[in-house]
């Protein structure tokens, strides 16, 4: 019993220490207190929690940026700006090539496109050649066979350079290289033949509703005796390359030579009987020159790849 009690009282005056640095700070030499006290400071105002104003001092400058009216009125210039060099642009595009016409042109379908070929295969039973016009606007192609399109040029210019490849592949003269340099070529000849066609309308002063685009799109026509006479020629020999080819030149040169007569001599009627005479014939030879010029394009790409 006495020793539970010494017991009770060695931890009856252990405790006393404890409880008294809780409840008493503790003095250092000189009676200086050690710690700063800080339960009574405001949790605002300790030195810790100063960056709490951070993200709404932050976010003031953005705000005043926005609001700033001299920065929207750069931004609404810049825009303007932007909009003025774009209708430049287009409006110095337009004067060559009207770009917004070109949905025009590939208003095909698919009974539209078997017309067209069959007419330029076999251009000899076609009577009336004339485009037909609605409130002076030529009607879309896939409504009259007549009309230029963009279509059958386009995909014969890609299938002609697959045709070109699957030649050379037989040849064992196939390249990537080789497949590029004759895509391109093709291409620059293309677009030179519609340069010197403008240039000799323009220097006979021919008046004409015929746009860039018309004549792409007629000297664009060969690619599909050109693929003809490849496949033919692939399939069933040289022998078969020259006759499928030789017919496919006689139809586009017929082609031509109708399409183009309408188009070339349509202001003649117009004009005194000697200037009529004697512009007609240049017209004329113009007209035989540009149809002339197909069968020679069409034998020139082609006979190198057939052996």
């Amino acid at each position: 019993m006495d020793y539970t009690a010494s017991q009770g009282g060695f931890r009856q005056r252990r405790l006393q220490p404890k409880m008294r640095l809780r409840n008493t700070p503790v003095d250092g030499p000189g009676g200086s207190q050690l710690f700063e006290d800080t339960s009574a400071t405001p949790p605002g105002s300790h030195s810790g929690f100063s960056n709490q104003q951070g993200p709404q001092a932050a976010g003031s400058p953005p705000q005043s940026i926005l609001s700033d009216p001299m920065s929207n009125l750069a931004m609404a210039y810049g825009t303007s700006l932007a909009s003025q060099g774009r209708e430049i642009m287009d409006k110095n595009l337009n004067h060559f090539i009207p770009i917004s016409k070109l949905k025009y042109y590939f208003a095909v379908d698919t009974l539209y496109v078997g017309k067209k070929l069959g007419l330029l295969v076999f251009p000899y039973m076609h009577e009336n050649w004339e485009v037909n016009y609605q409130q002076d606007t030529p009607v879309a192609p896939r409504f009259d066979v007549n009309a230029p399109d963009l279509y059958i040029p386009a995909m014969g210019f890609i299938t002609y350079i697959l045709v070109a490849g699957l030649a050379l592949g037989t040849q064992n003269r196939f390249s990537p290289e080789l497949l590029g340099v004759q895509a391109s070529s093709t291409l620059v000849w293309l677009i030179m033949e519609v340069l010197a066609v403008l240039l000799s309308l323009y220097l006979v002063t021919v008046n004409t509703d015929l746009t860039t685009i018309d004549l792409l799109a007629f000297s664009g026509y060969k690619y599909v005796g050109m693929i003809i006479g490849v496949v033919a020629g692939l399939l069933f020999g040289r022998l078969a390359y020259y006759l499928s080819l030789l017919w496919c030149c006689v139809a586009i040169f017929v082609f031509t030579i109708r399409t183009l007569r309408l188009k070339l001599l349509s202001e003649s009627a117009a004009e005194g009987r000697l200037v009529r005479g004697t512009r007609n014939q240049l017209r004329m030879y113009l007209t035989m020159t540009i149809a002339a010029a197909q069968p020679i394009f069409m034998y020139w790409f082609t006979y190198h790849l057939v052996r």
